[in-house]
């Protein structure tokens, strides 16, 4: 999404459910047809939350379904489009937890990074276990160096292989890291993130790796190598 967009465009919130049948002209004049989500409430307590293409005929439909008499005041946010509405309410249900939602809310491609966070723990736990007792950590991704004795640029900030790719004259290279902080491209096995862009950039241009490759941080989410360093 470029700096210049917003996904709220307008928005109206605490209002009493009396108003969608007392006032229904104004309010269909705000929300009919349009995309959003809304919230409802019982008294200042949140009960639902969800999202819809036509706001106006949601709001009207809980008024008689199984959420009739559950809730006495709503808000909703107008957006432009949909295009992330479904993760933005999944959000939303995941912090606050709506006793009228059944559905938890569901990330389509998001990495839950708990199984992580406990590995991470457990290796920074040993390596003090080991640093108390004065014991050397030998391991091969520790040391940061290949099985040929070359040092990995890369070592010292790699947890586990992930994915790189560089963007160069309209074409994209892939490309990996493993855990030892060698780079994997085409077949071959590179020490840093400059000599790996070697093959693919003209013969004798100066290329700085950390800026050239991309690595995904999280699915989807693709930023400069050089976020590692920072």
């Amino acid at each position: 999404m470029a700096k210049s967009e917003h996904l709220v465009c307008q928005h109206l919130e605490n209002i009493s459910s009396d108003a969608l049948e007392k006032y229904q002209k104004i309010i269909r004049q705000y929300v009919r047809r349009r995309t959003g989500i809304y919230a409802l409430y019982h008294g200042d307590r949140l009960y639902y939350v969800g999202l819809a293409s036509n706001l106006r005929s949601r709001l009207k439909g809980h008024l008689r379904d199984r959420h009739k008499n559950l809730w006495d005041r709503f808000s909703v946010y107008i957006t432009i489009g949909d295009q992330h509405m479904k993760e933005l309410e999944s959000i939303v249900l995941r912090i606050s937890k709506p006793s009228g939602n059944k559905v938890k809310g569901k990330f389509k491609r998001s990495e839950n990074l708990r199984r992580l966070f406990a590995k991470d723990i457990r290796k920074l736990q040993k390596d003090e276990f080991n640093r108390i007792l004065g014991r050397e950590m030998t391991k091969l991704v520790l040391d940061g160096k290949s099985r040929k004795g070359r040092k990995a640029t890369l070592a010292k900030y790699v947890q586990k292989r992930f994915k790189i790719r560089a963007k160069y004259k309209g074409k994209i290279y892939k490309g990996s890291v493993r855990s030892d902080g060698m780079i994997l491209f085409n077949k071959r096995r590179f020490s840093s993130p400059s000599i790996a862009a070697k093959p693919i950039v003209a013969k004798g241009t100066a290329i700085n790796g950390w800026y050239f490759w991309e690595y995904e941080r999280a699915p989807g989410d693709w930023v400069l190598l050089n976020e590692l360093r920072r």
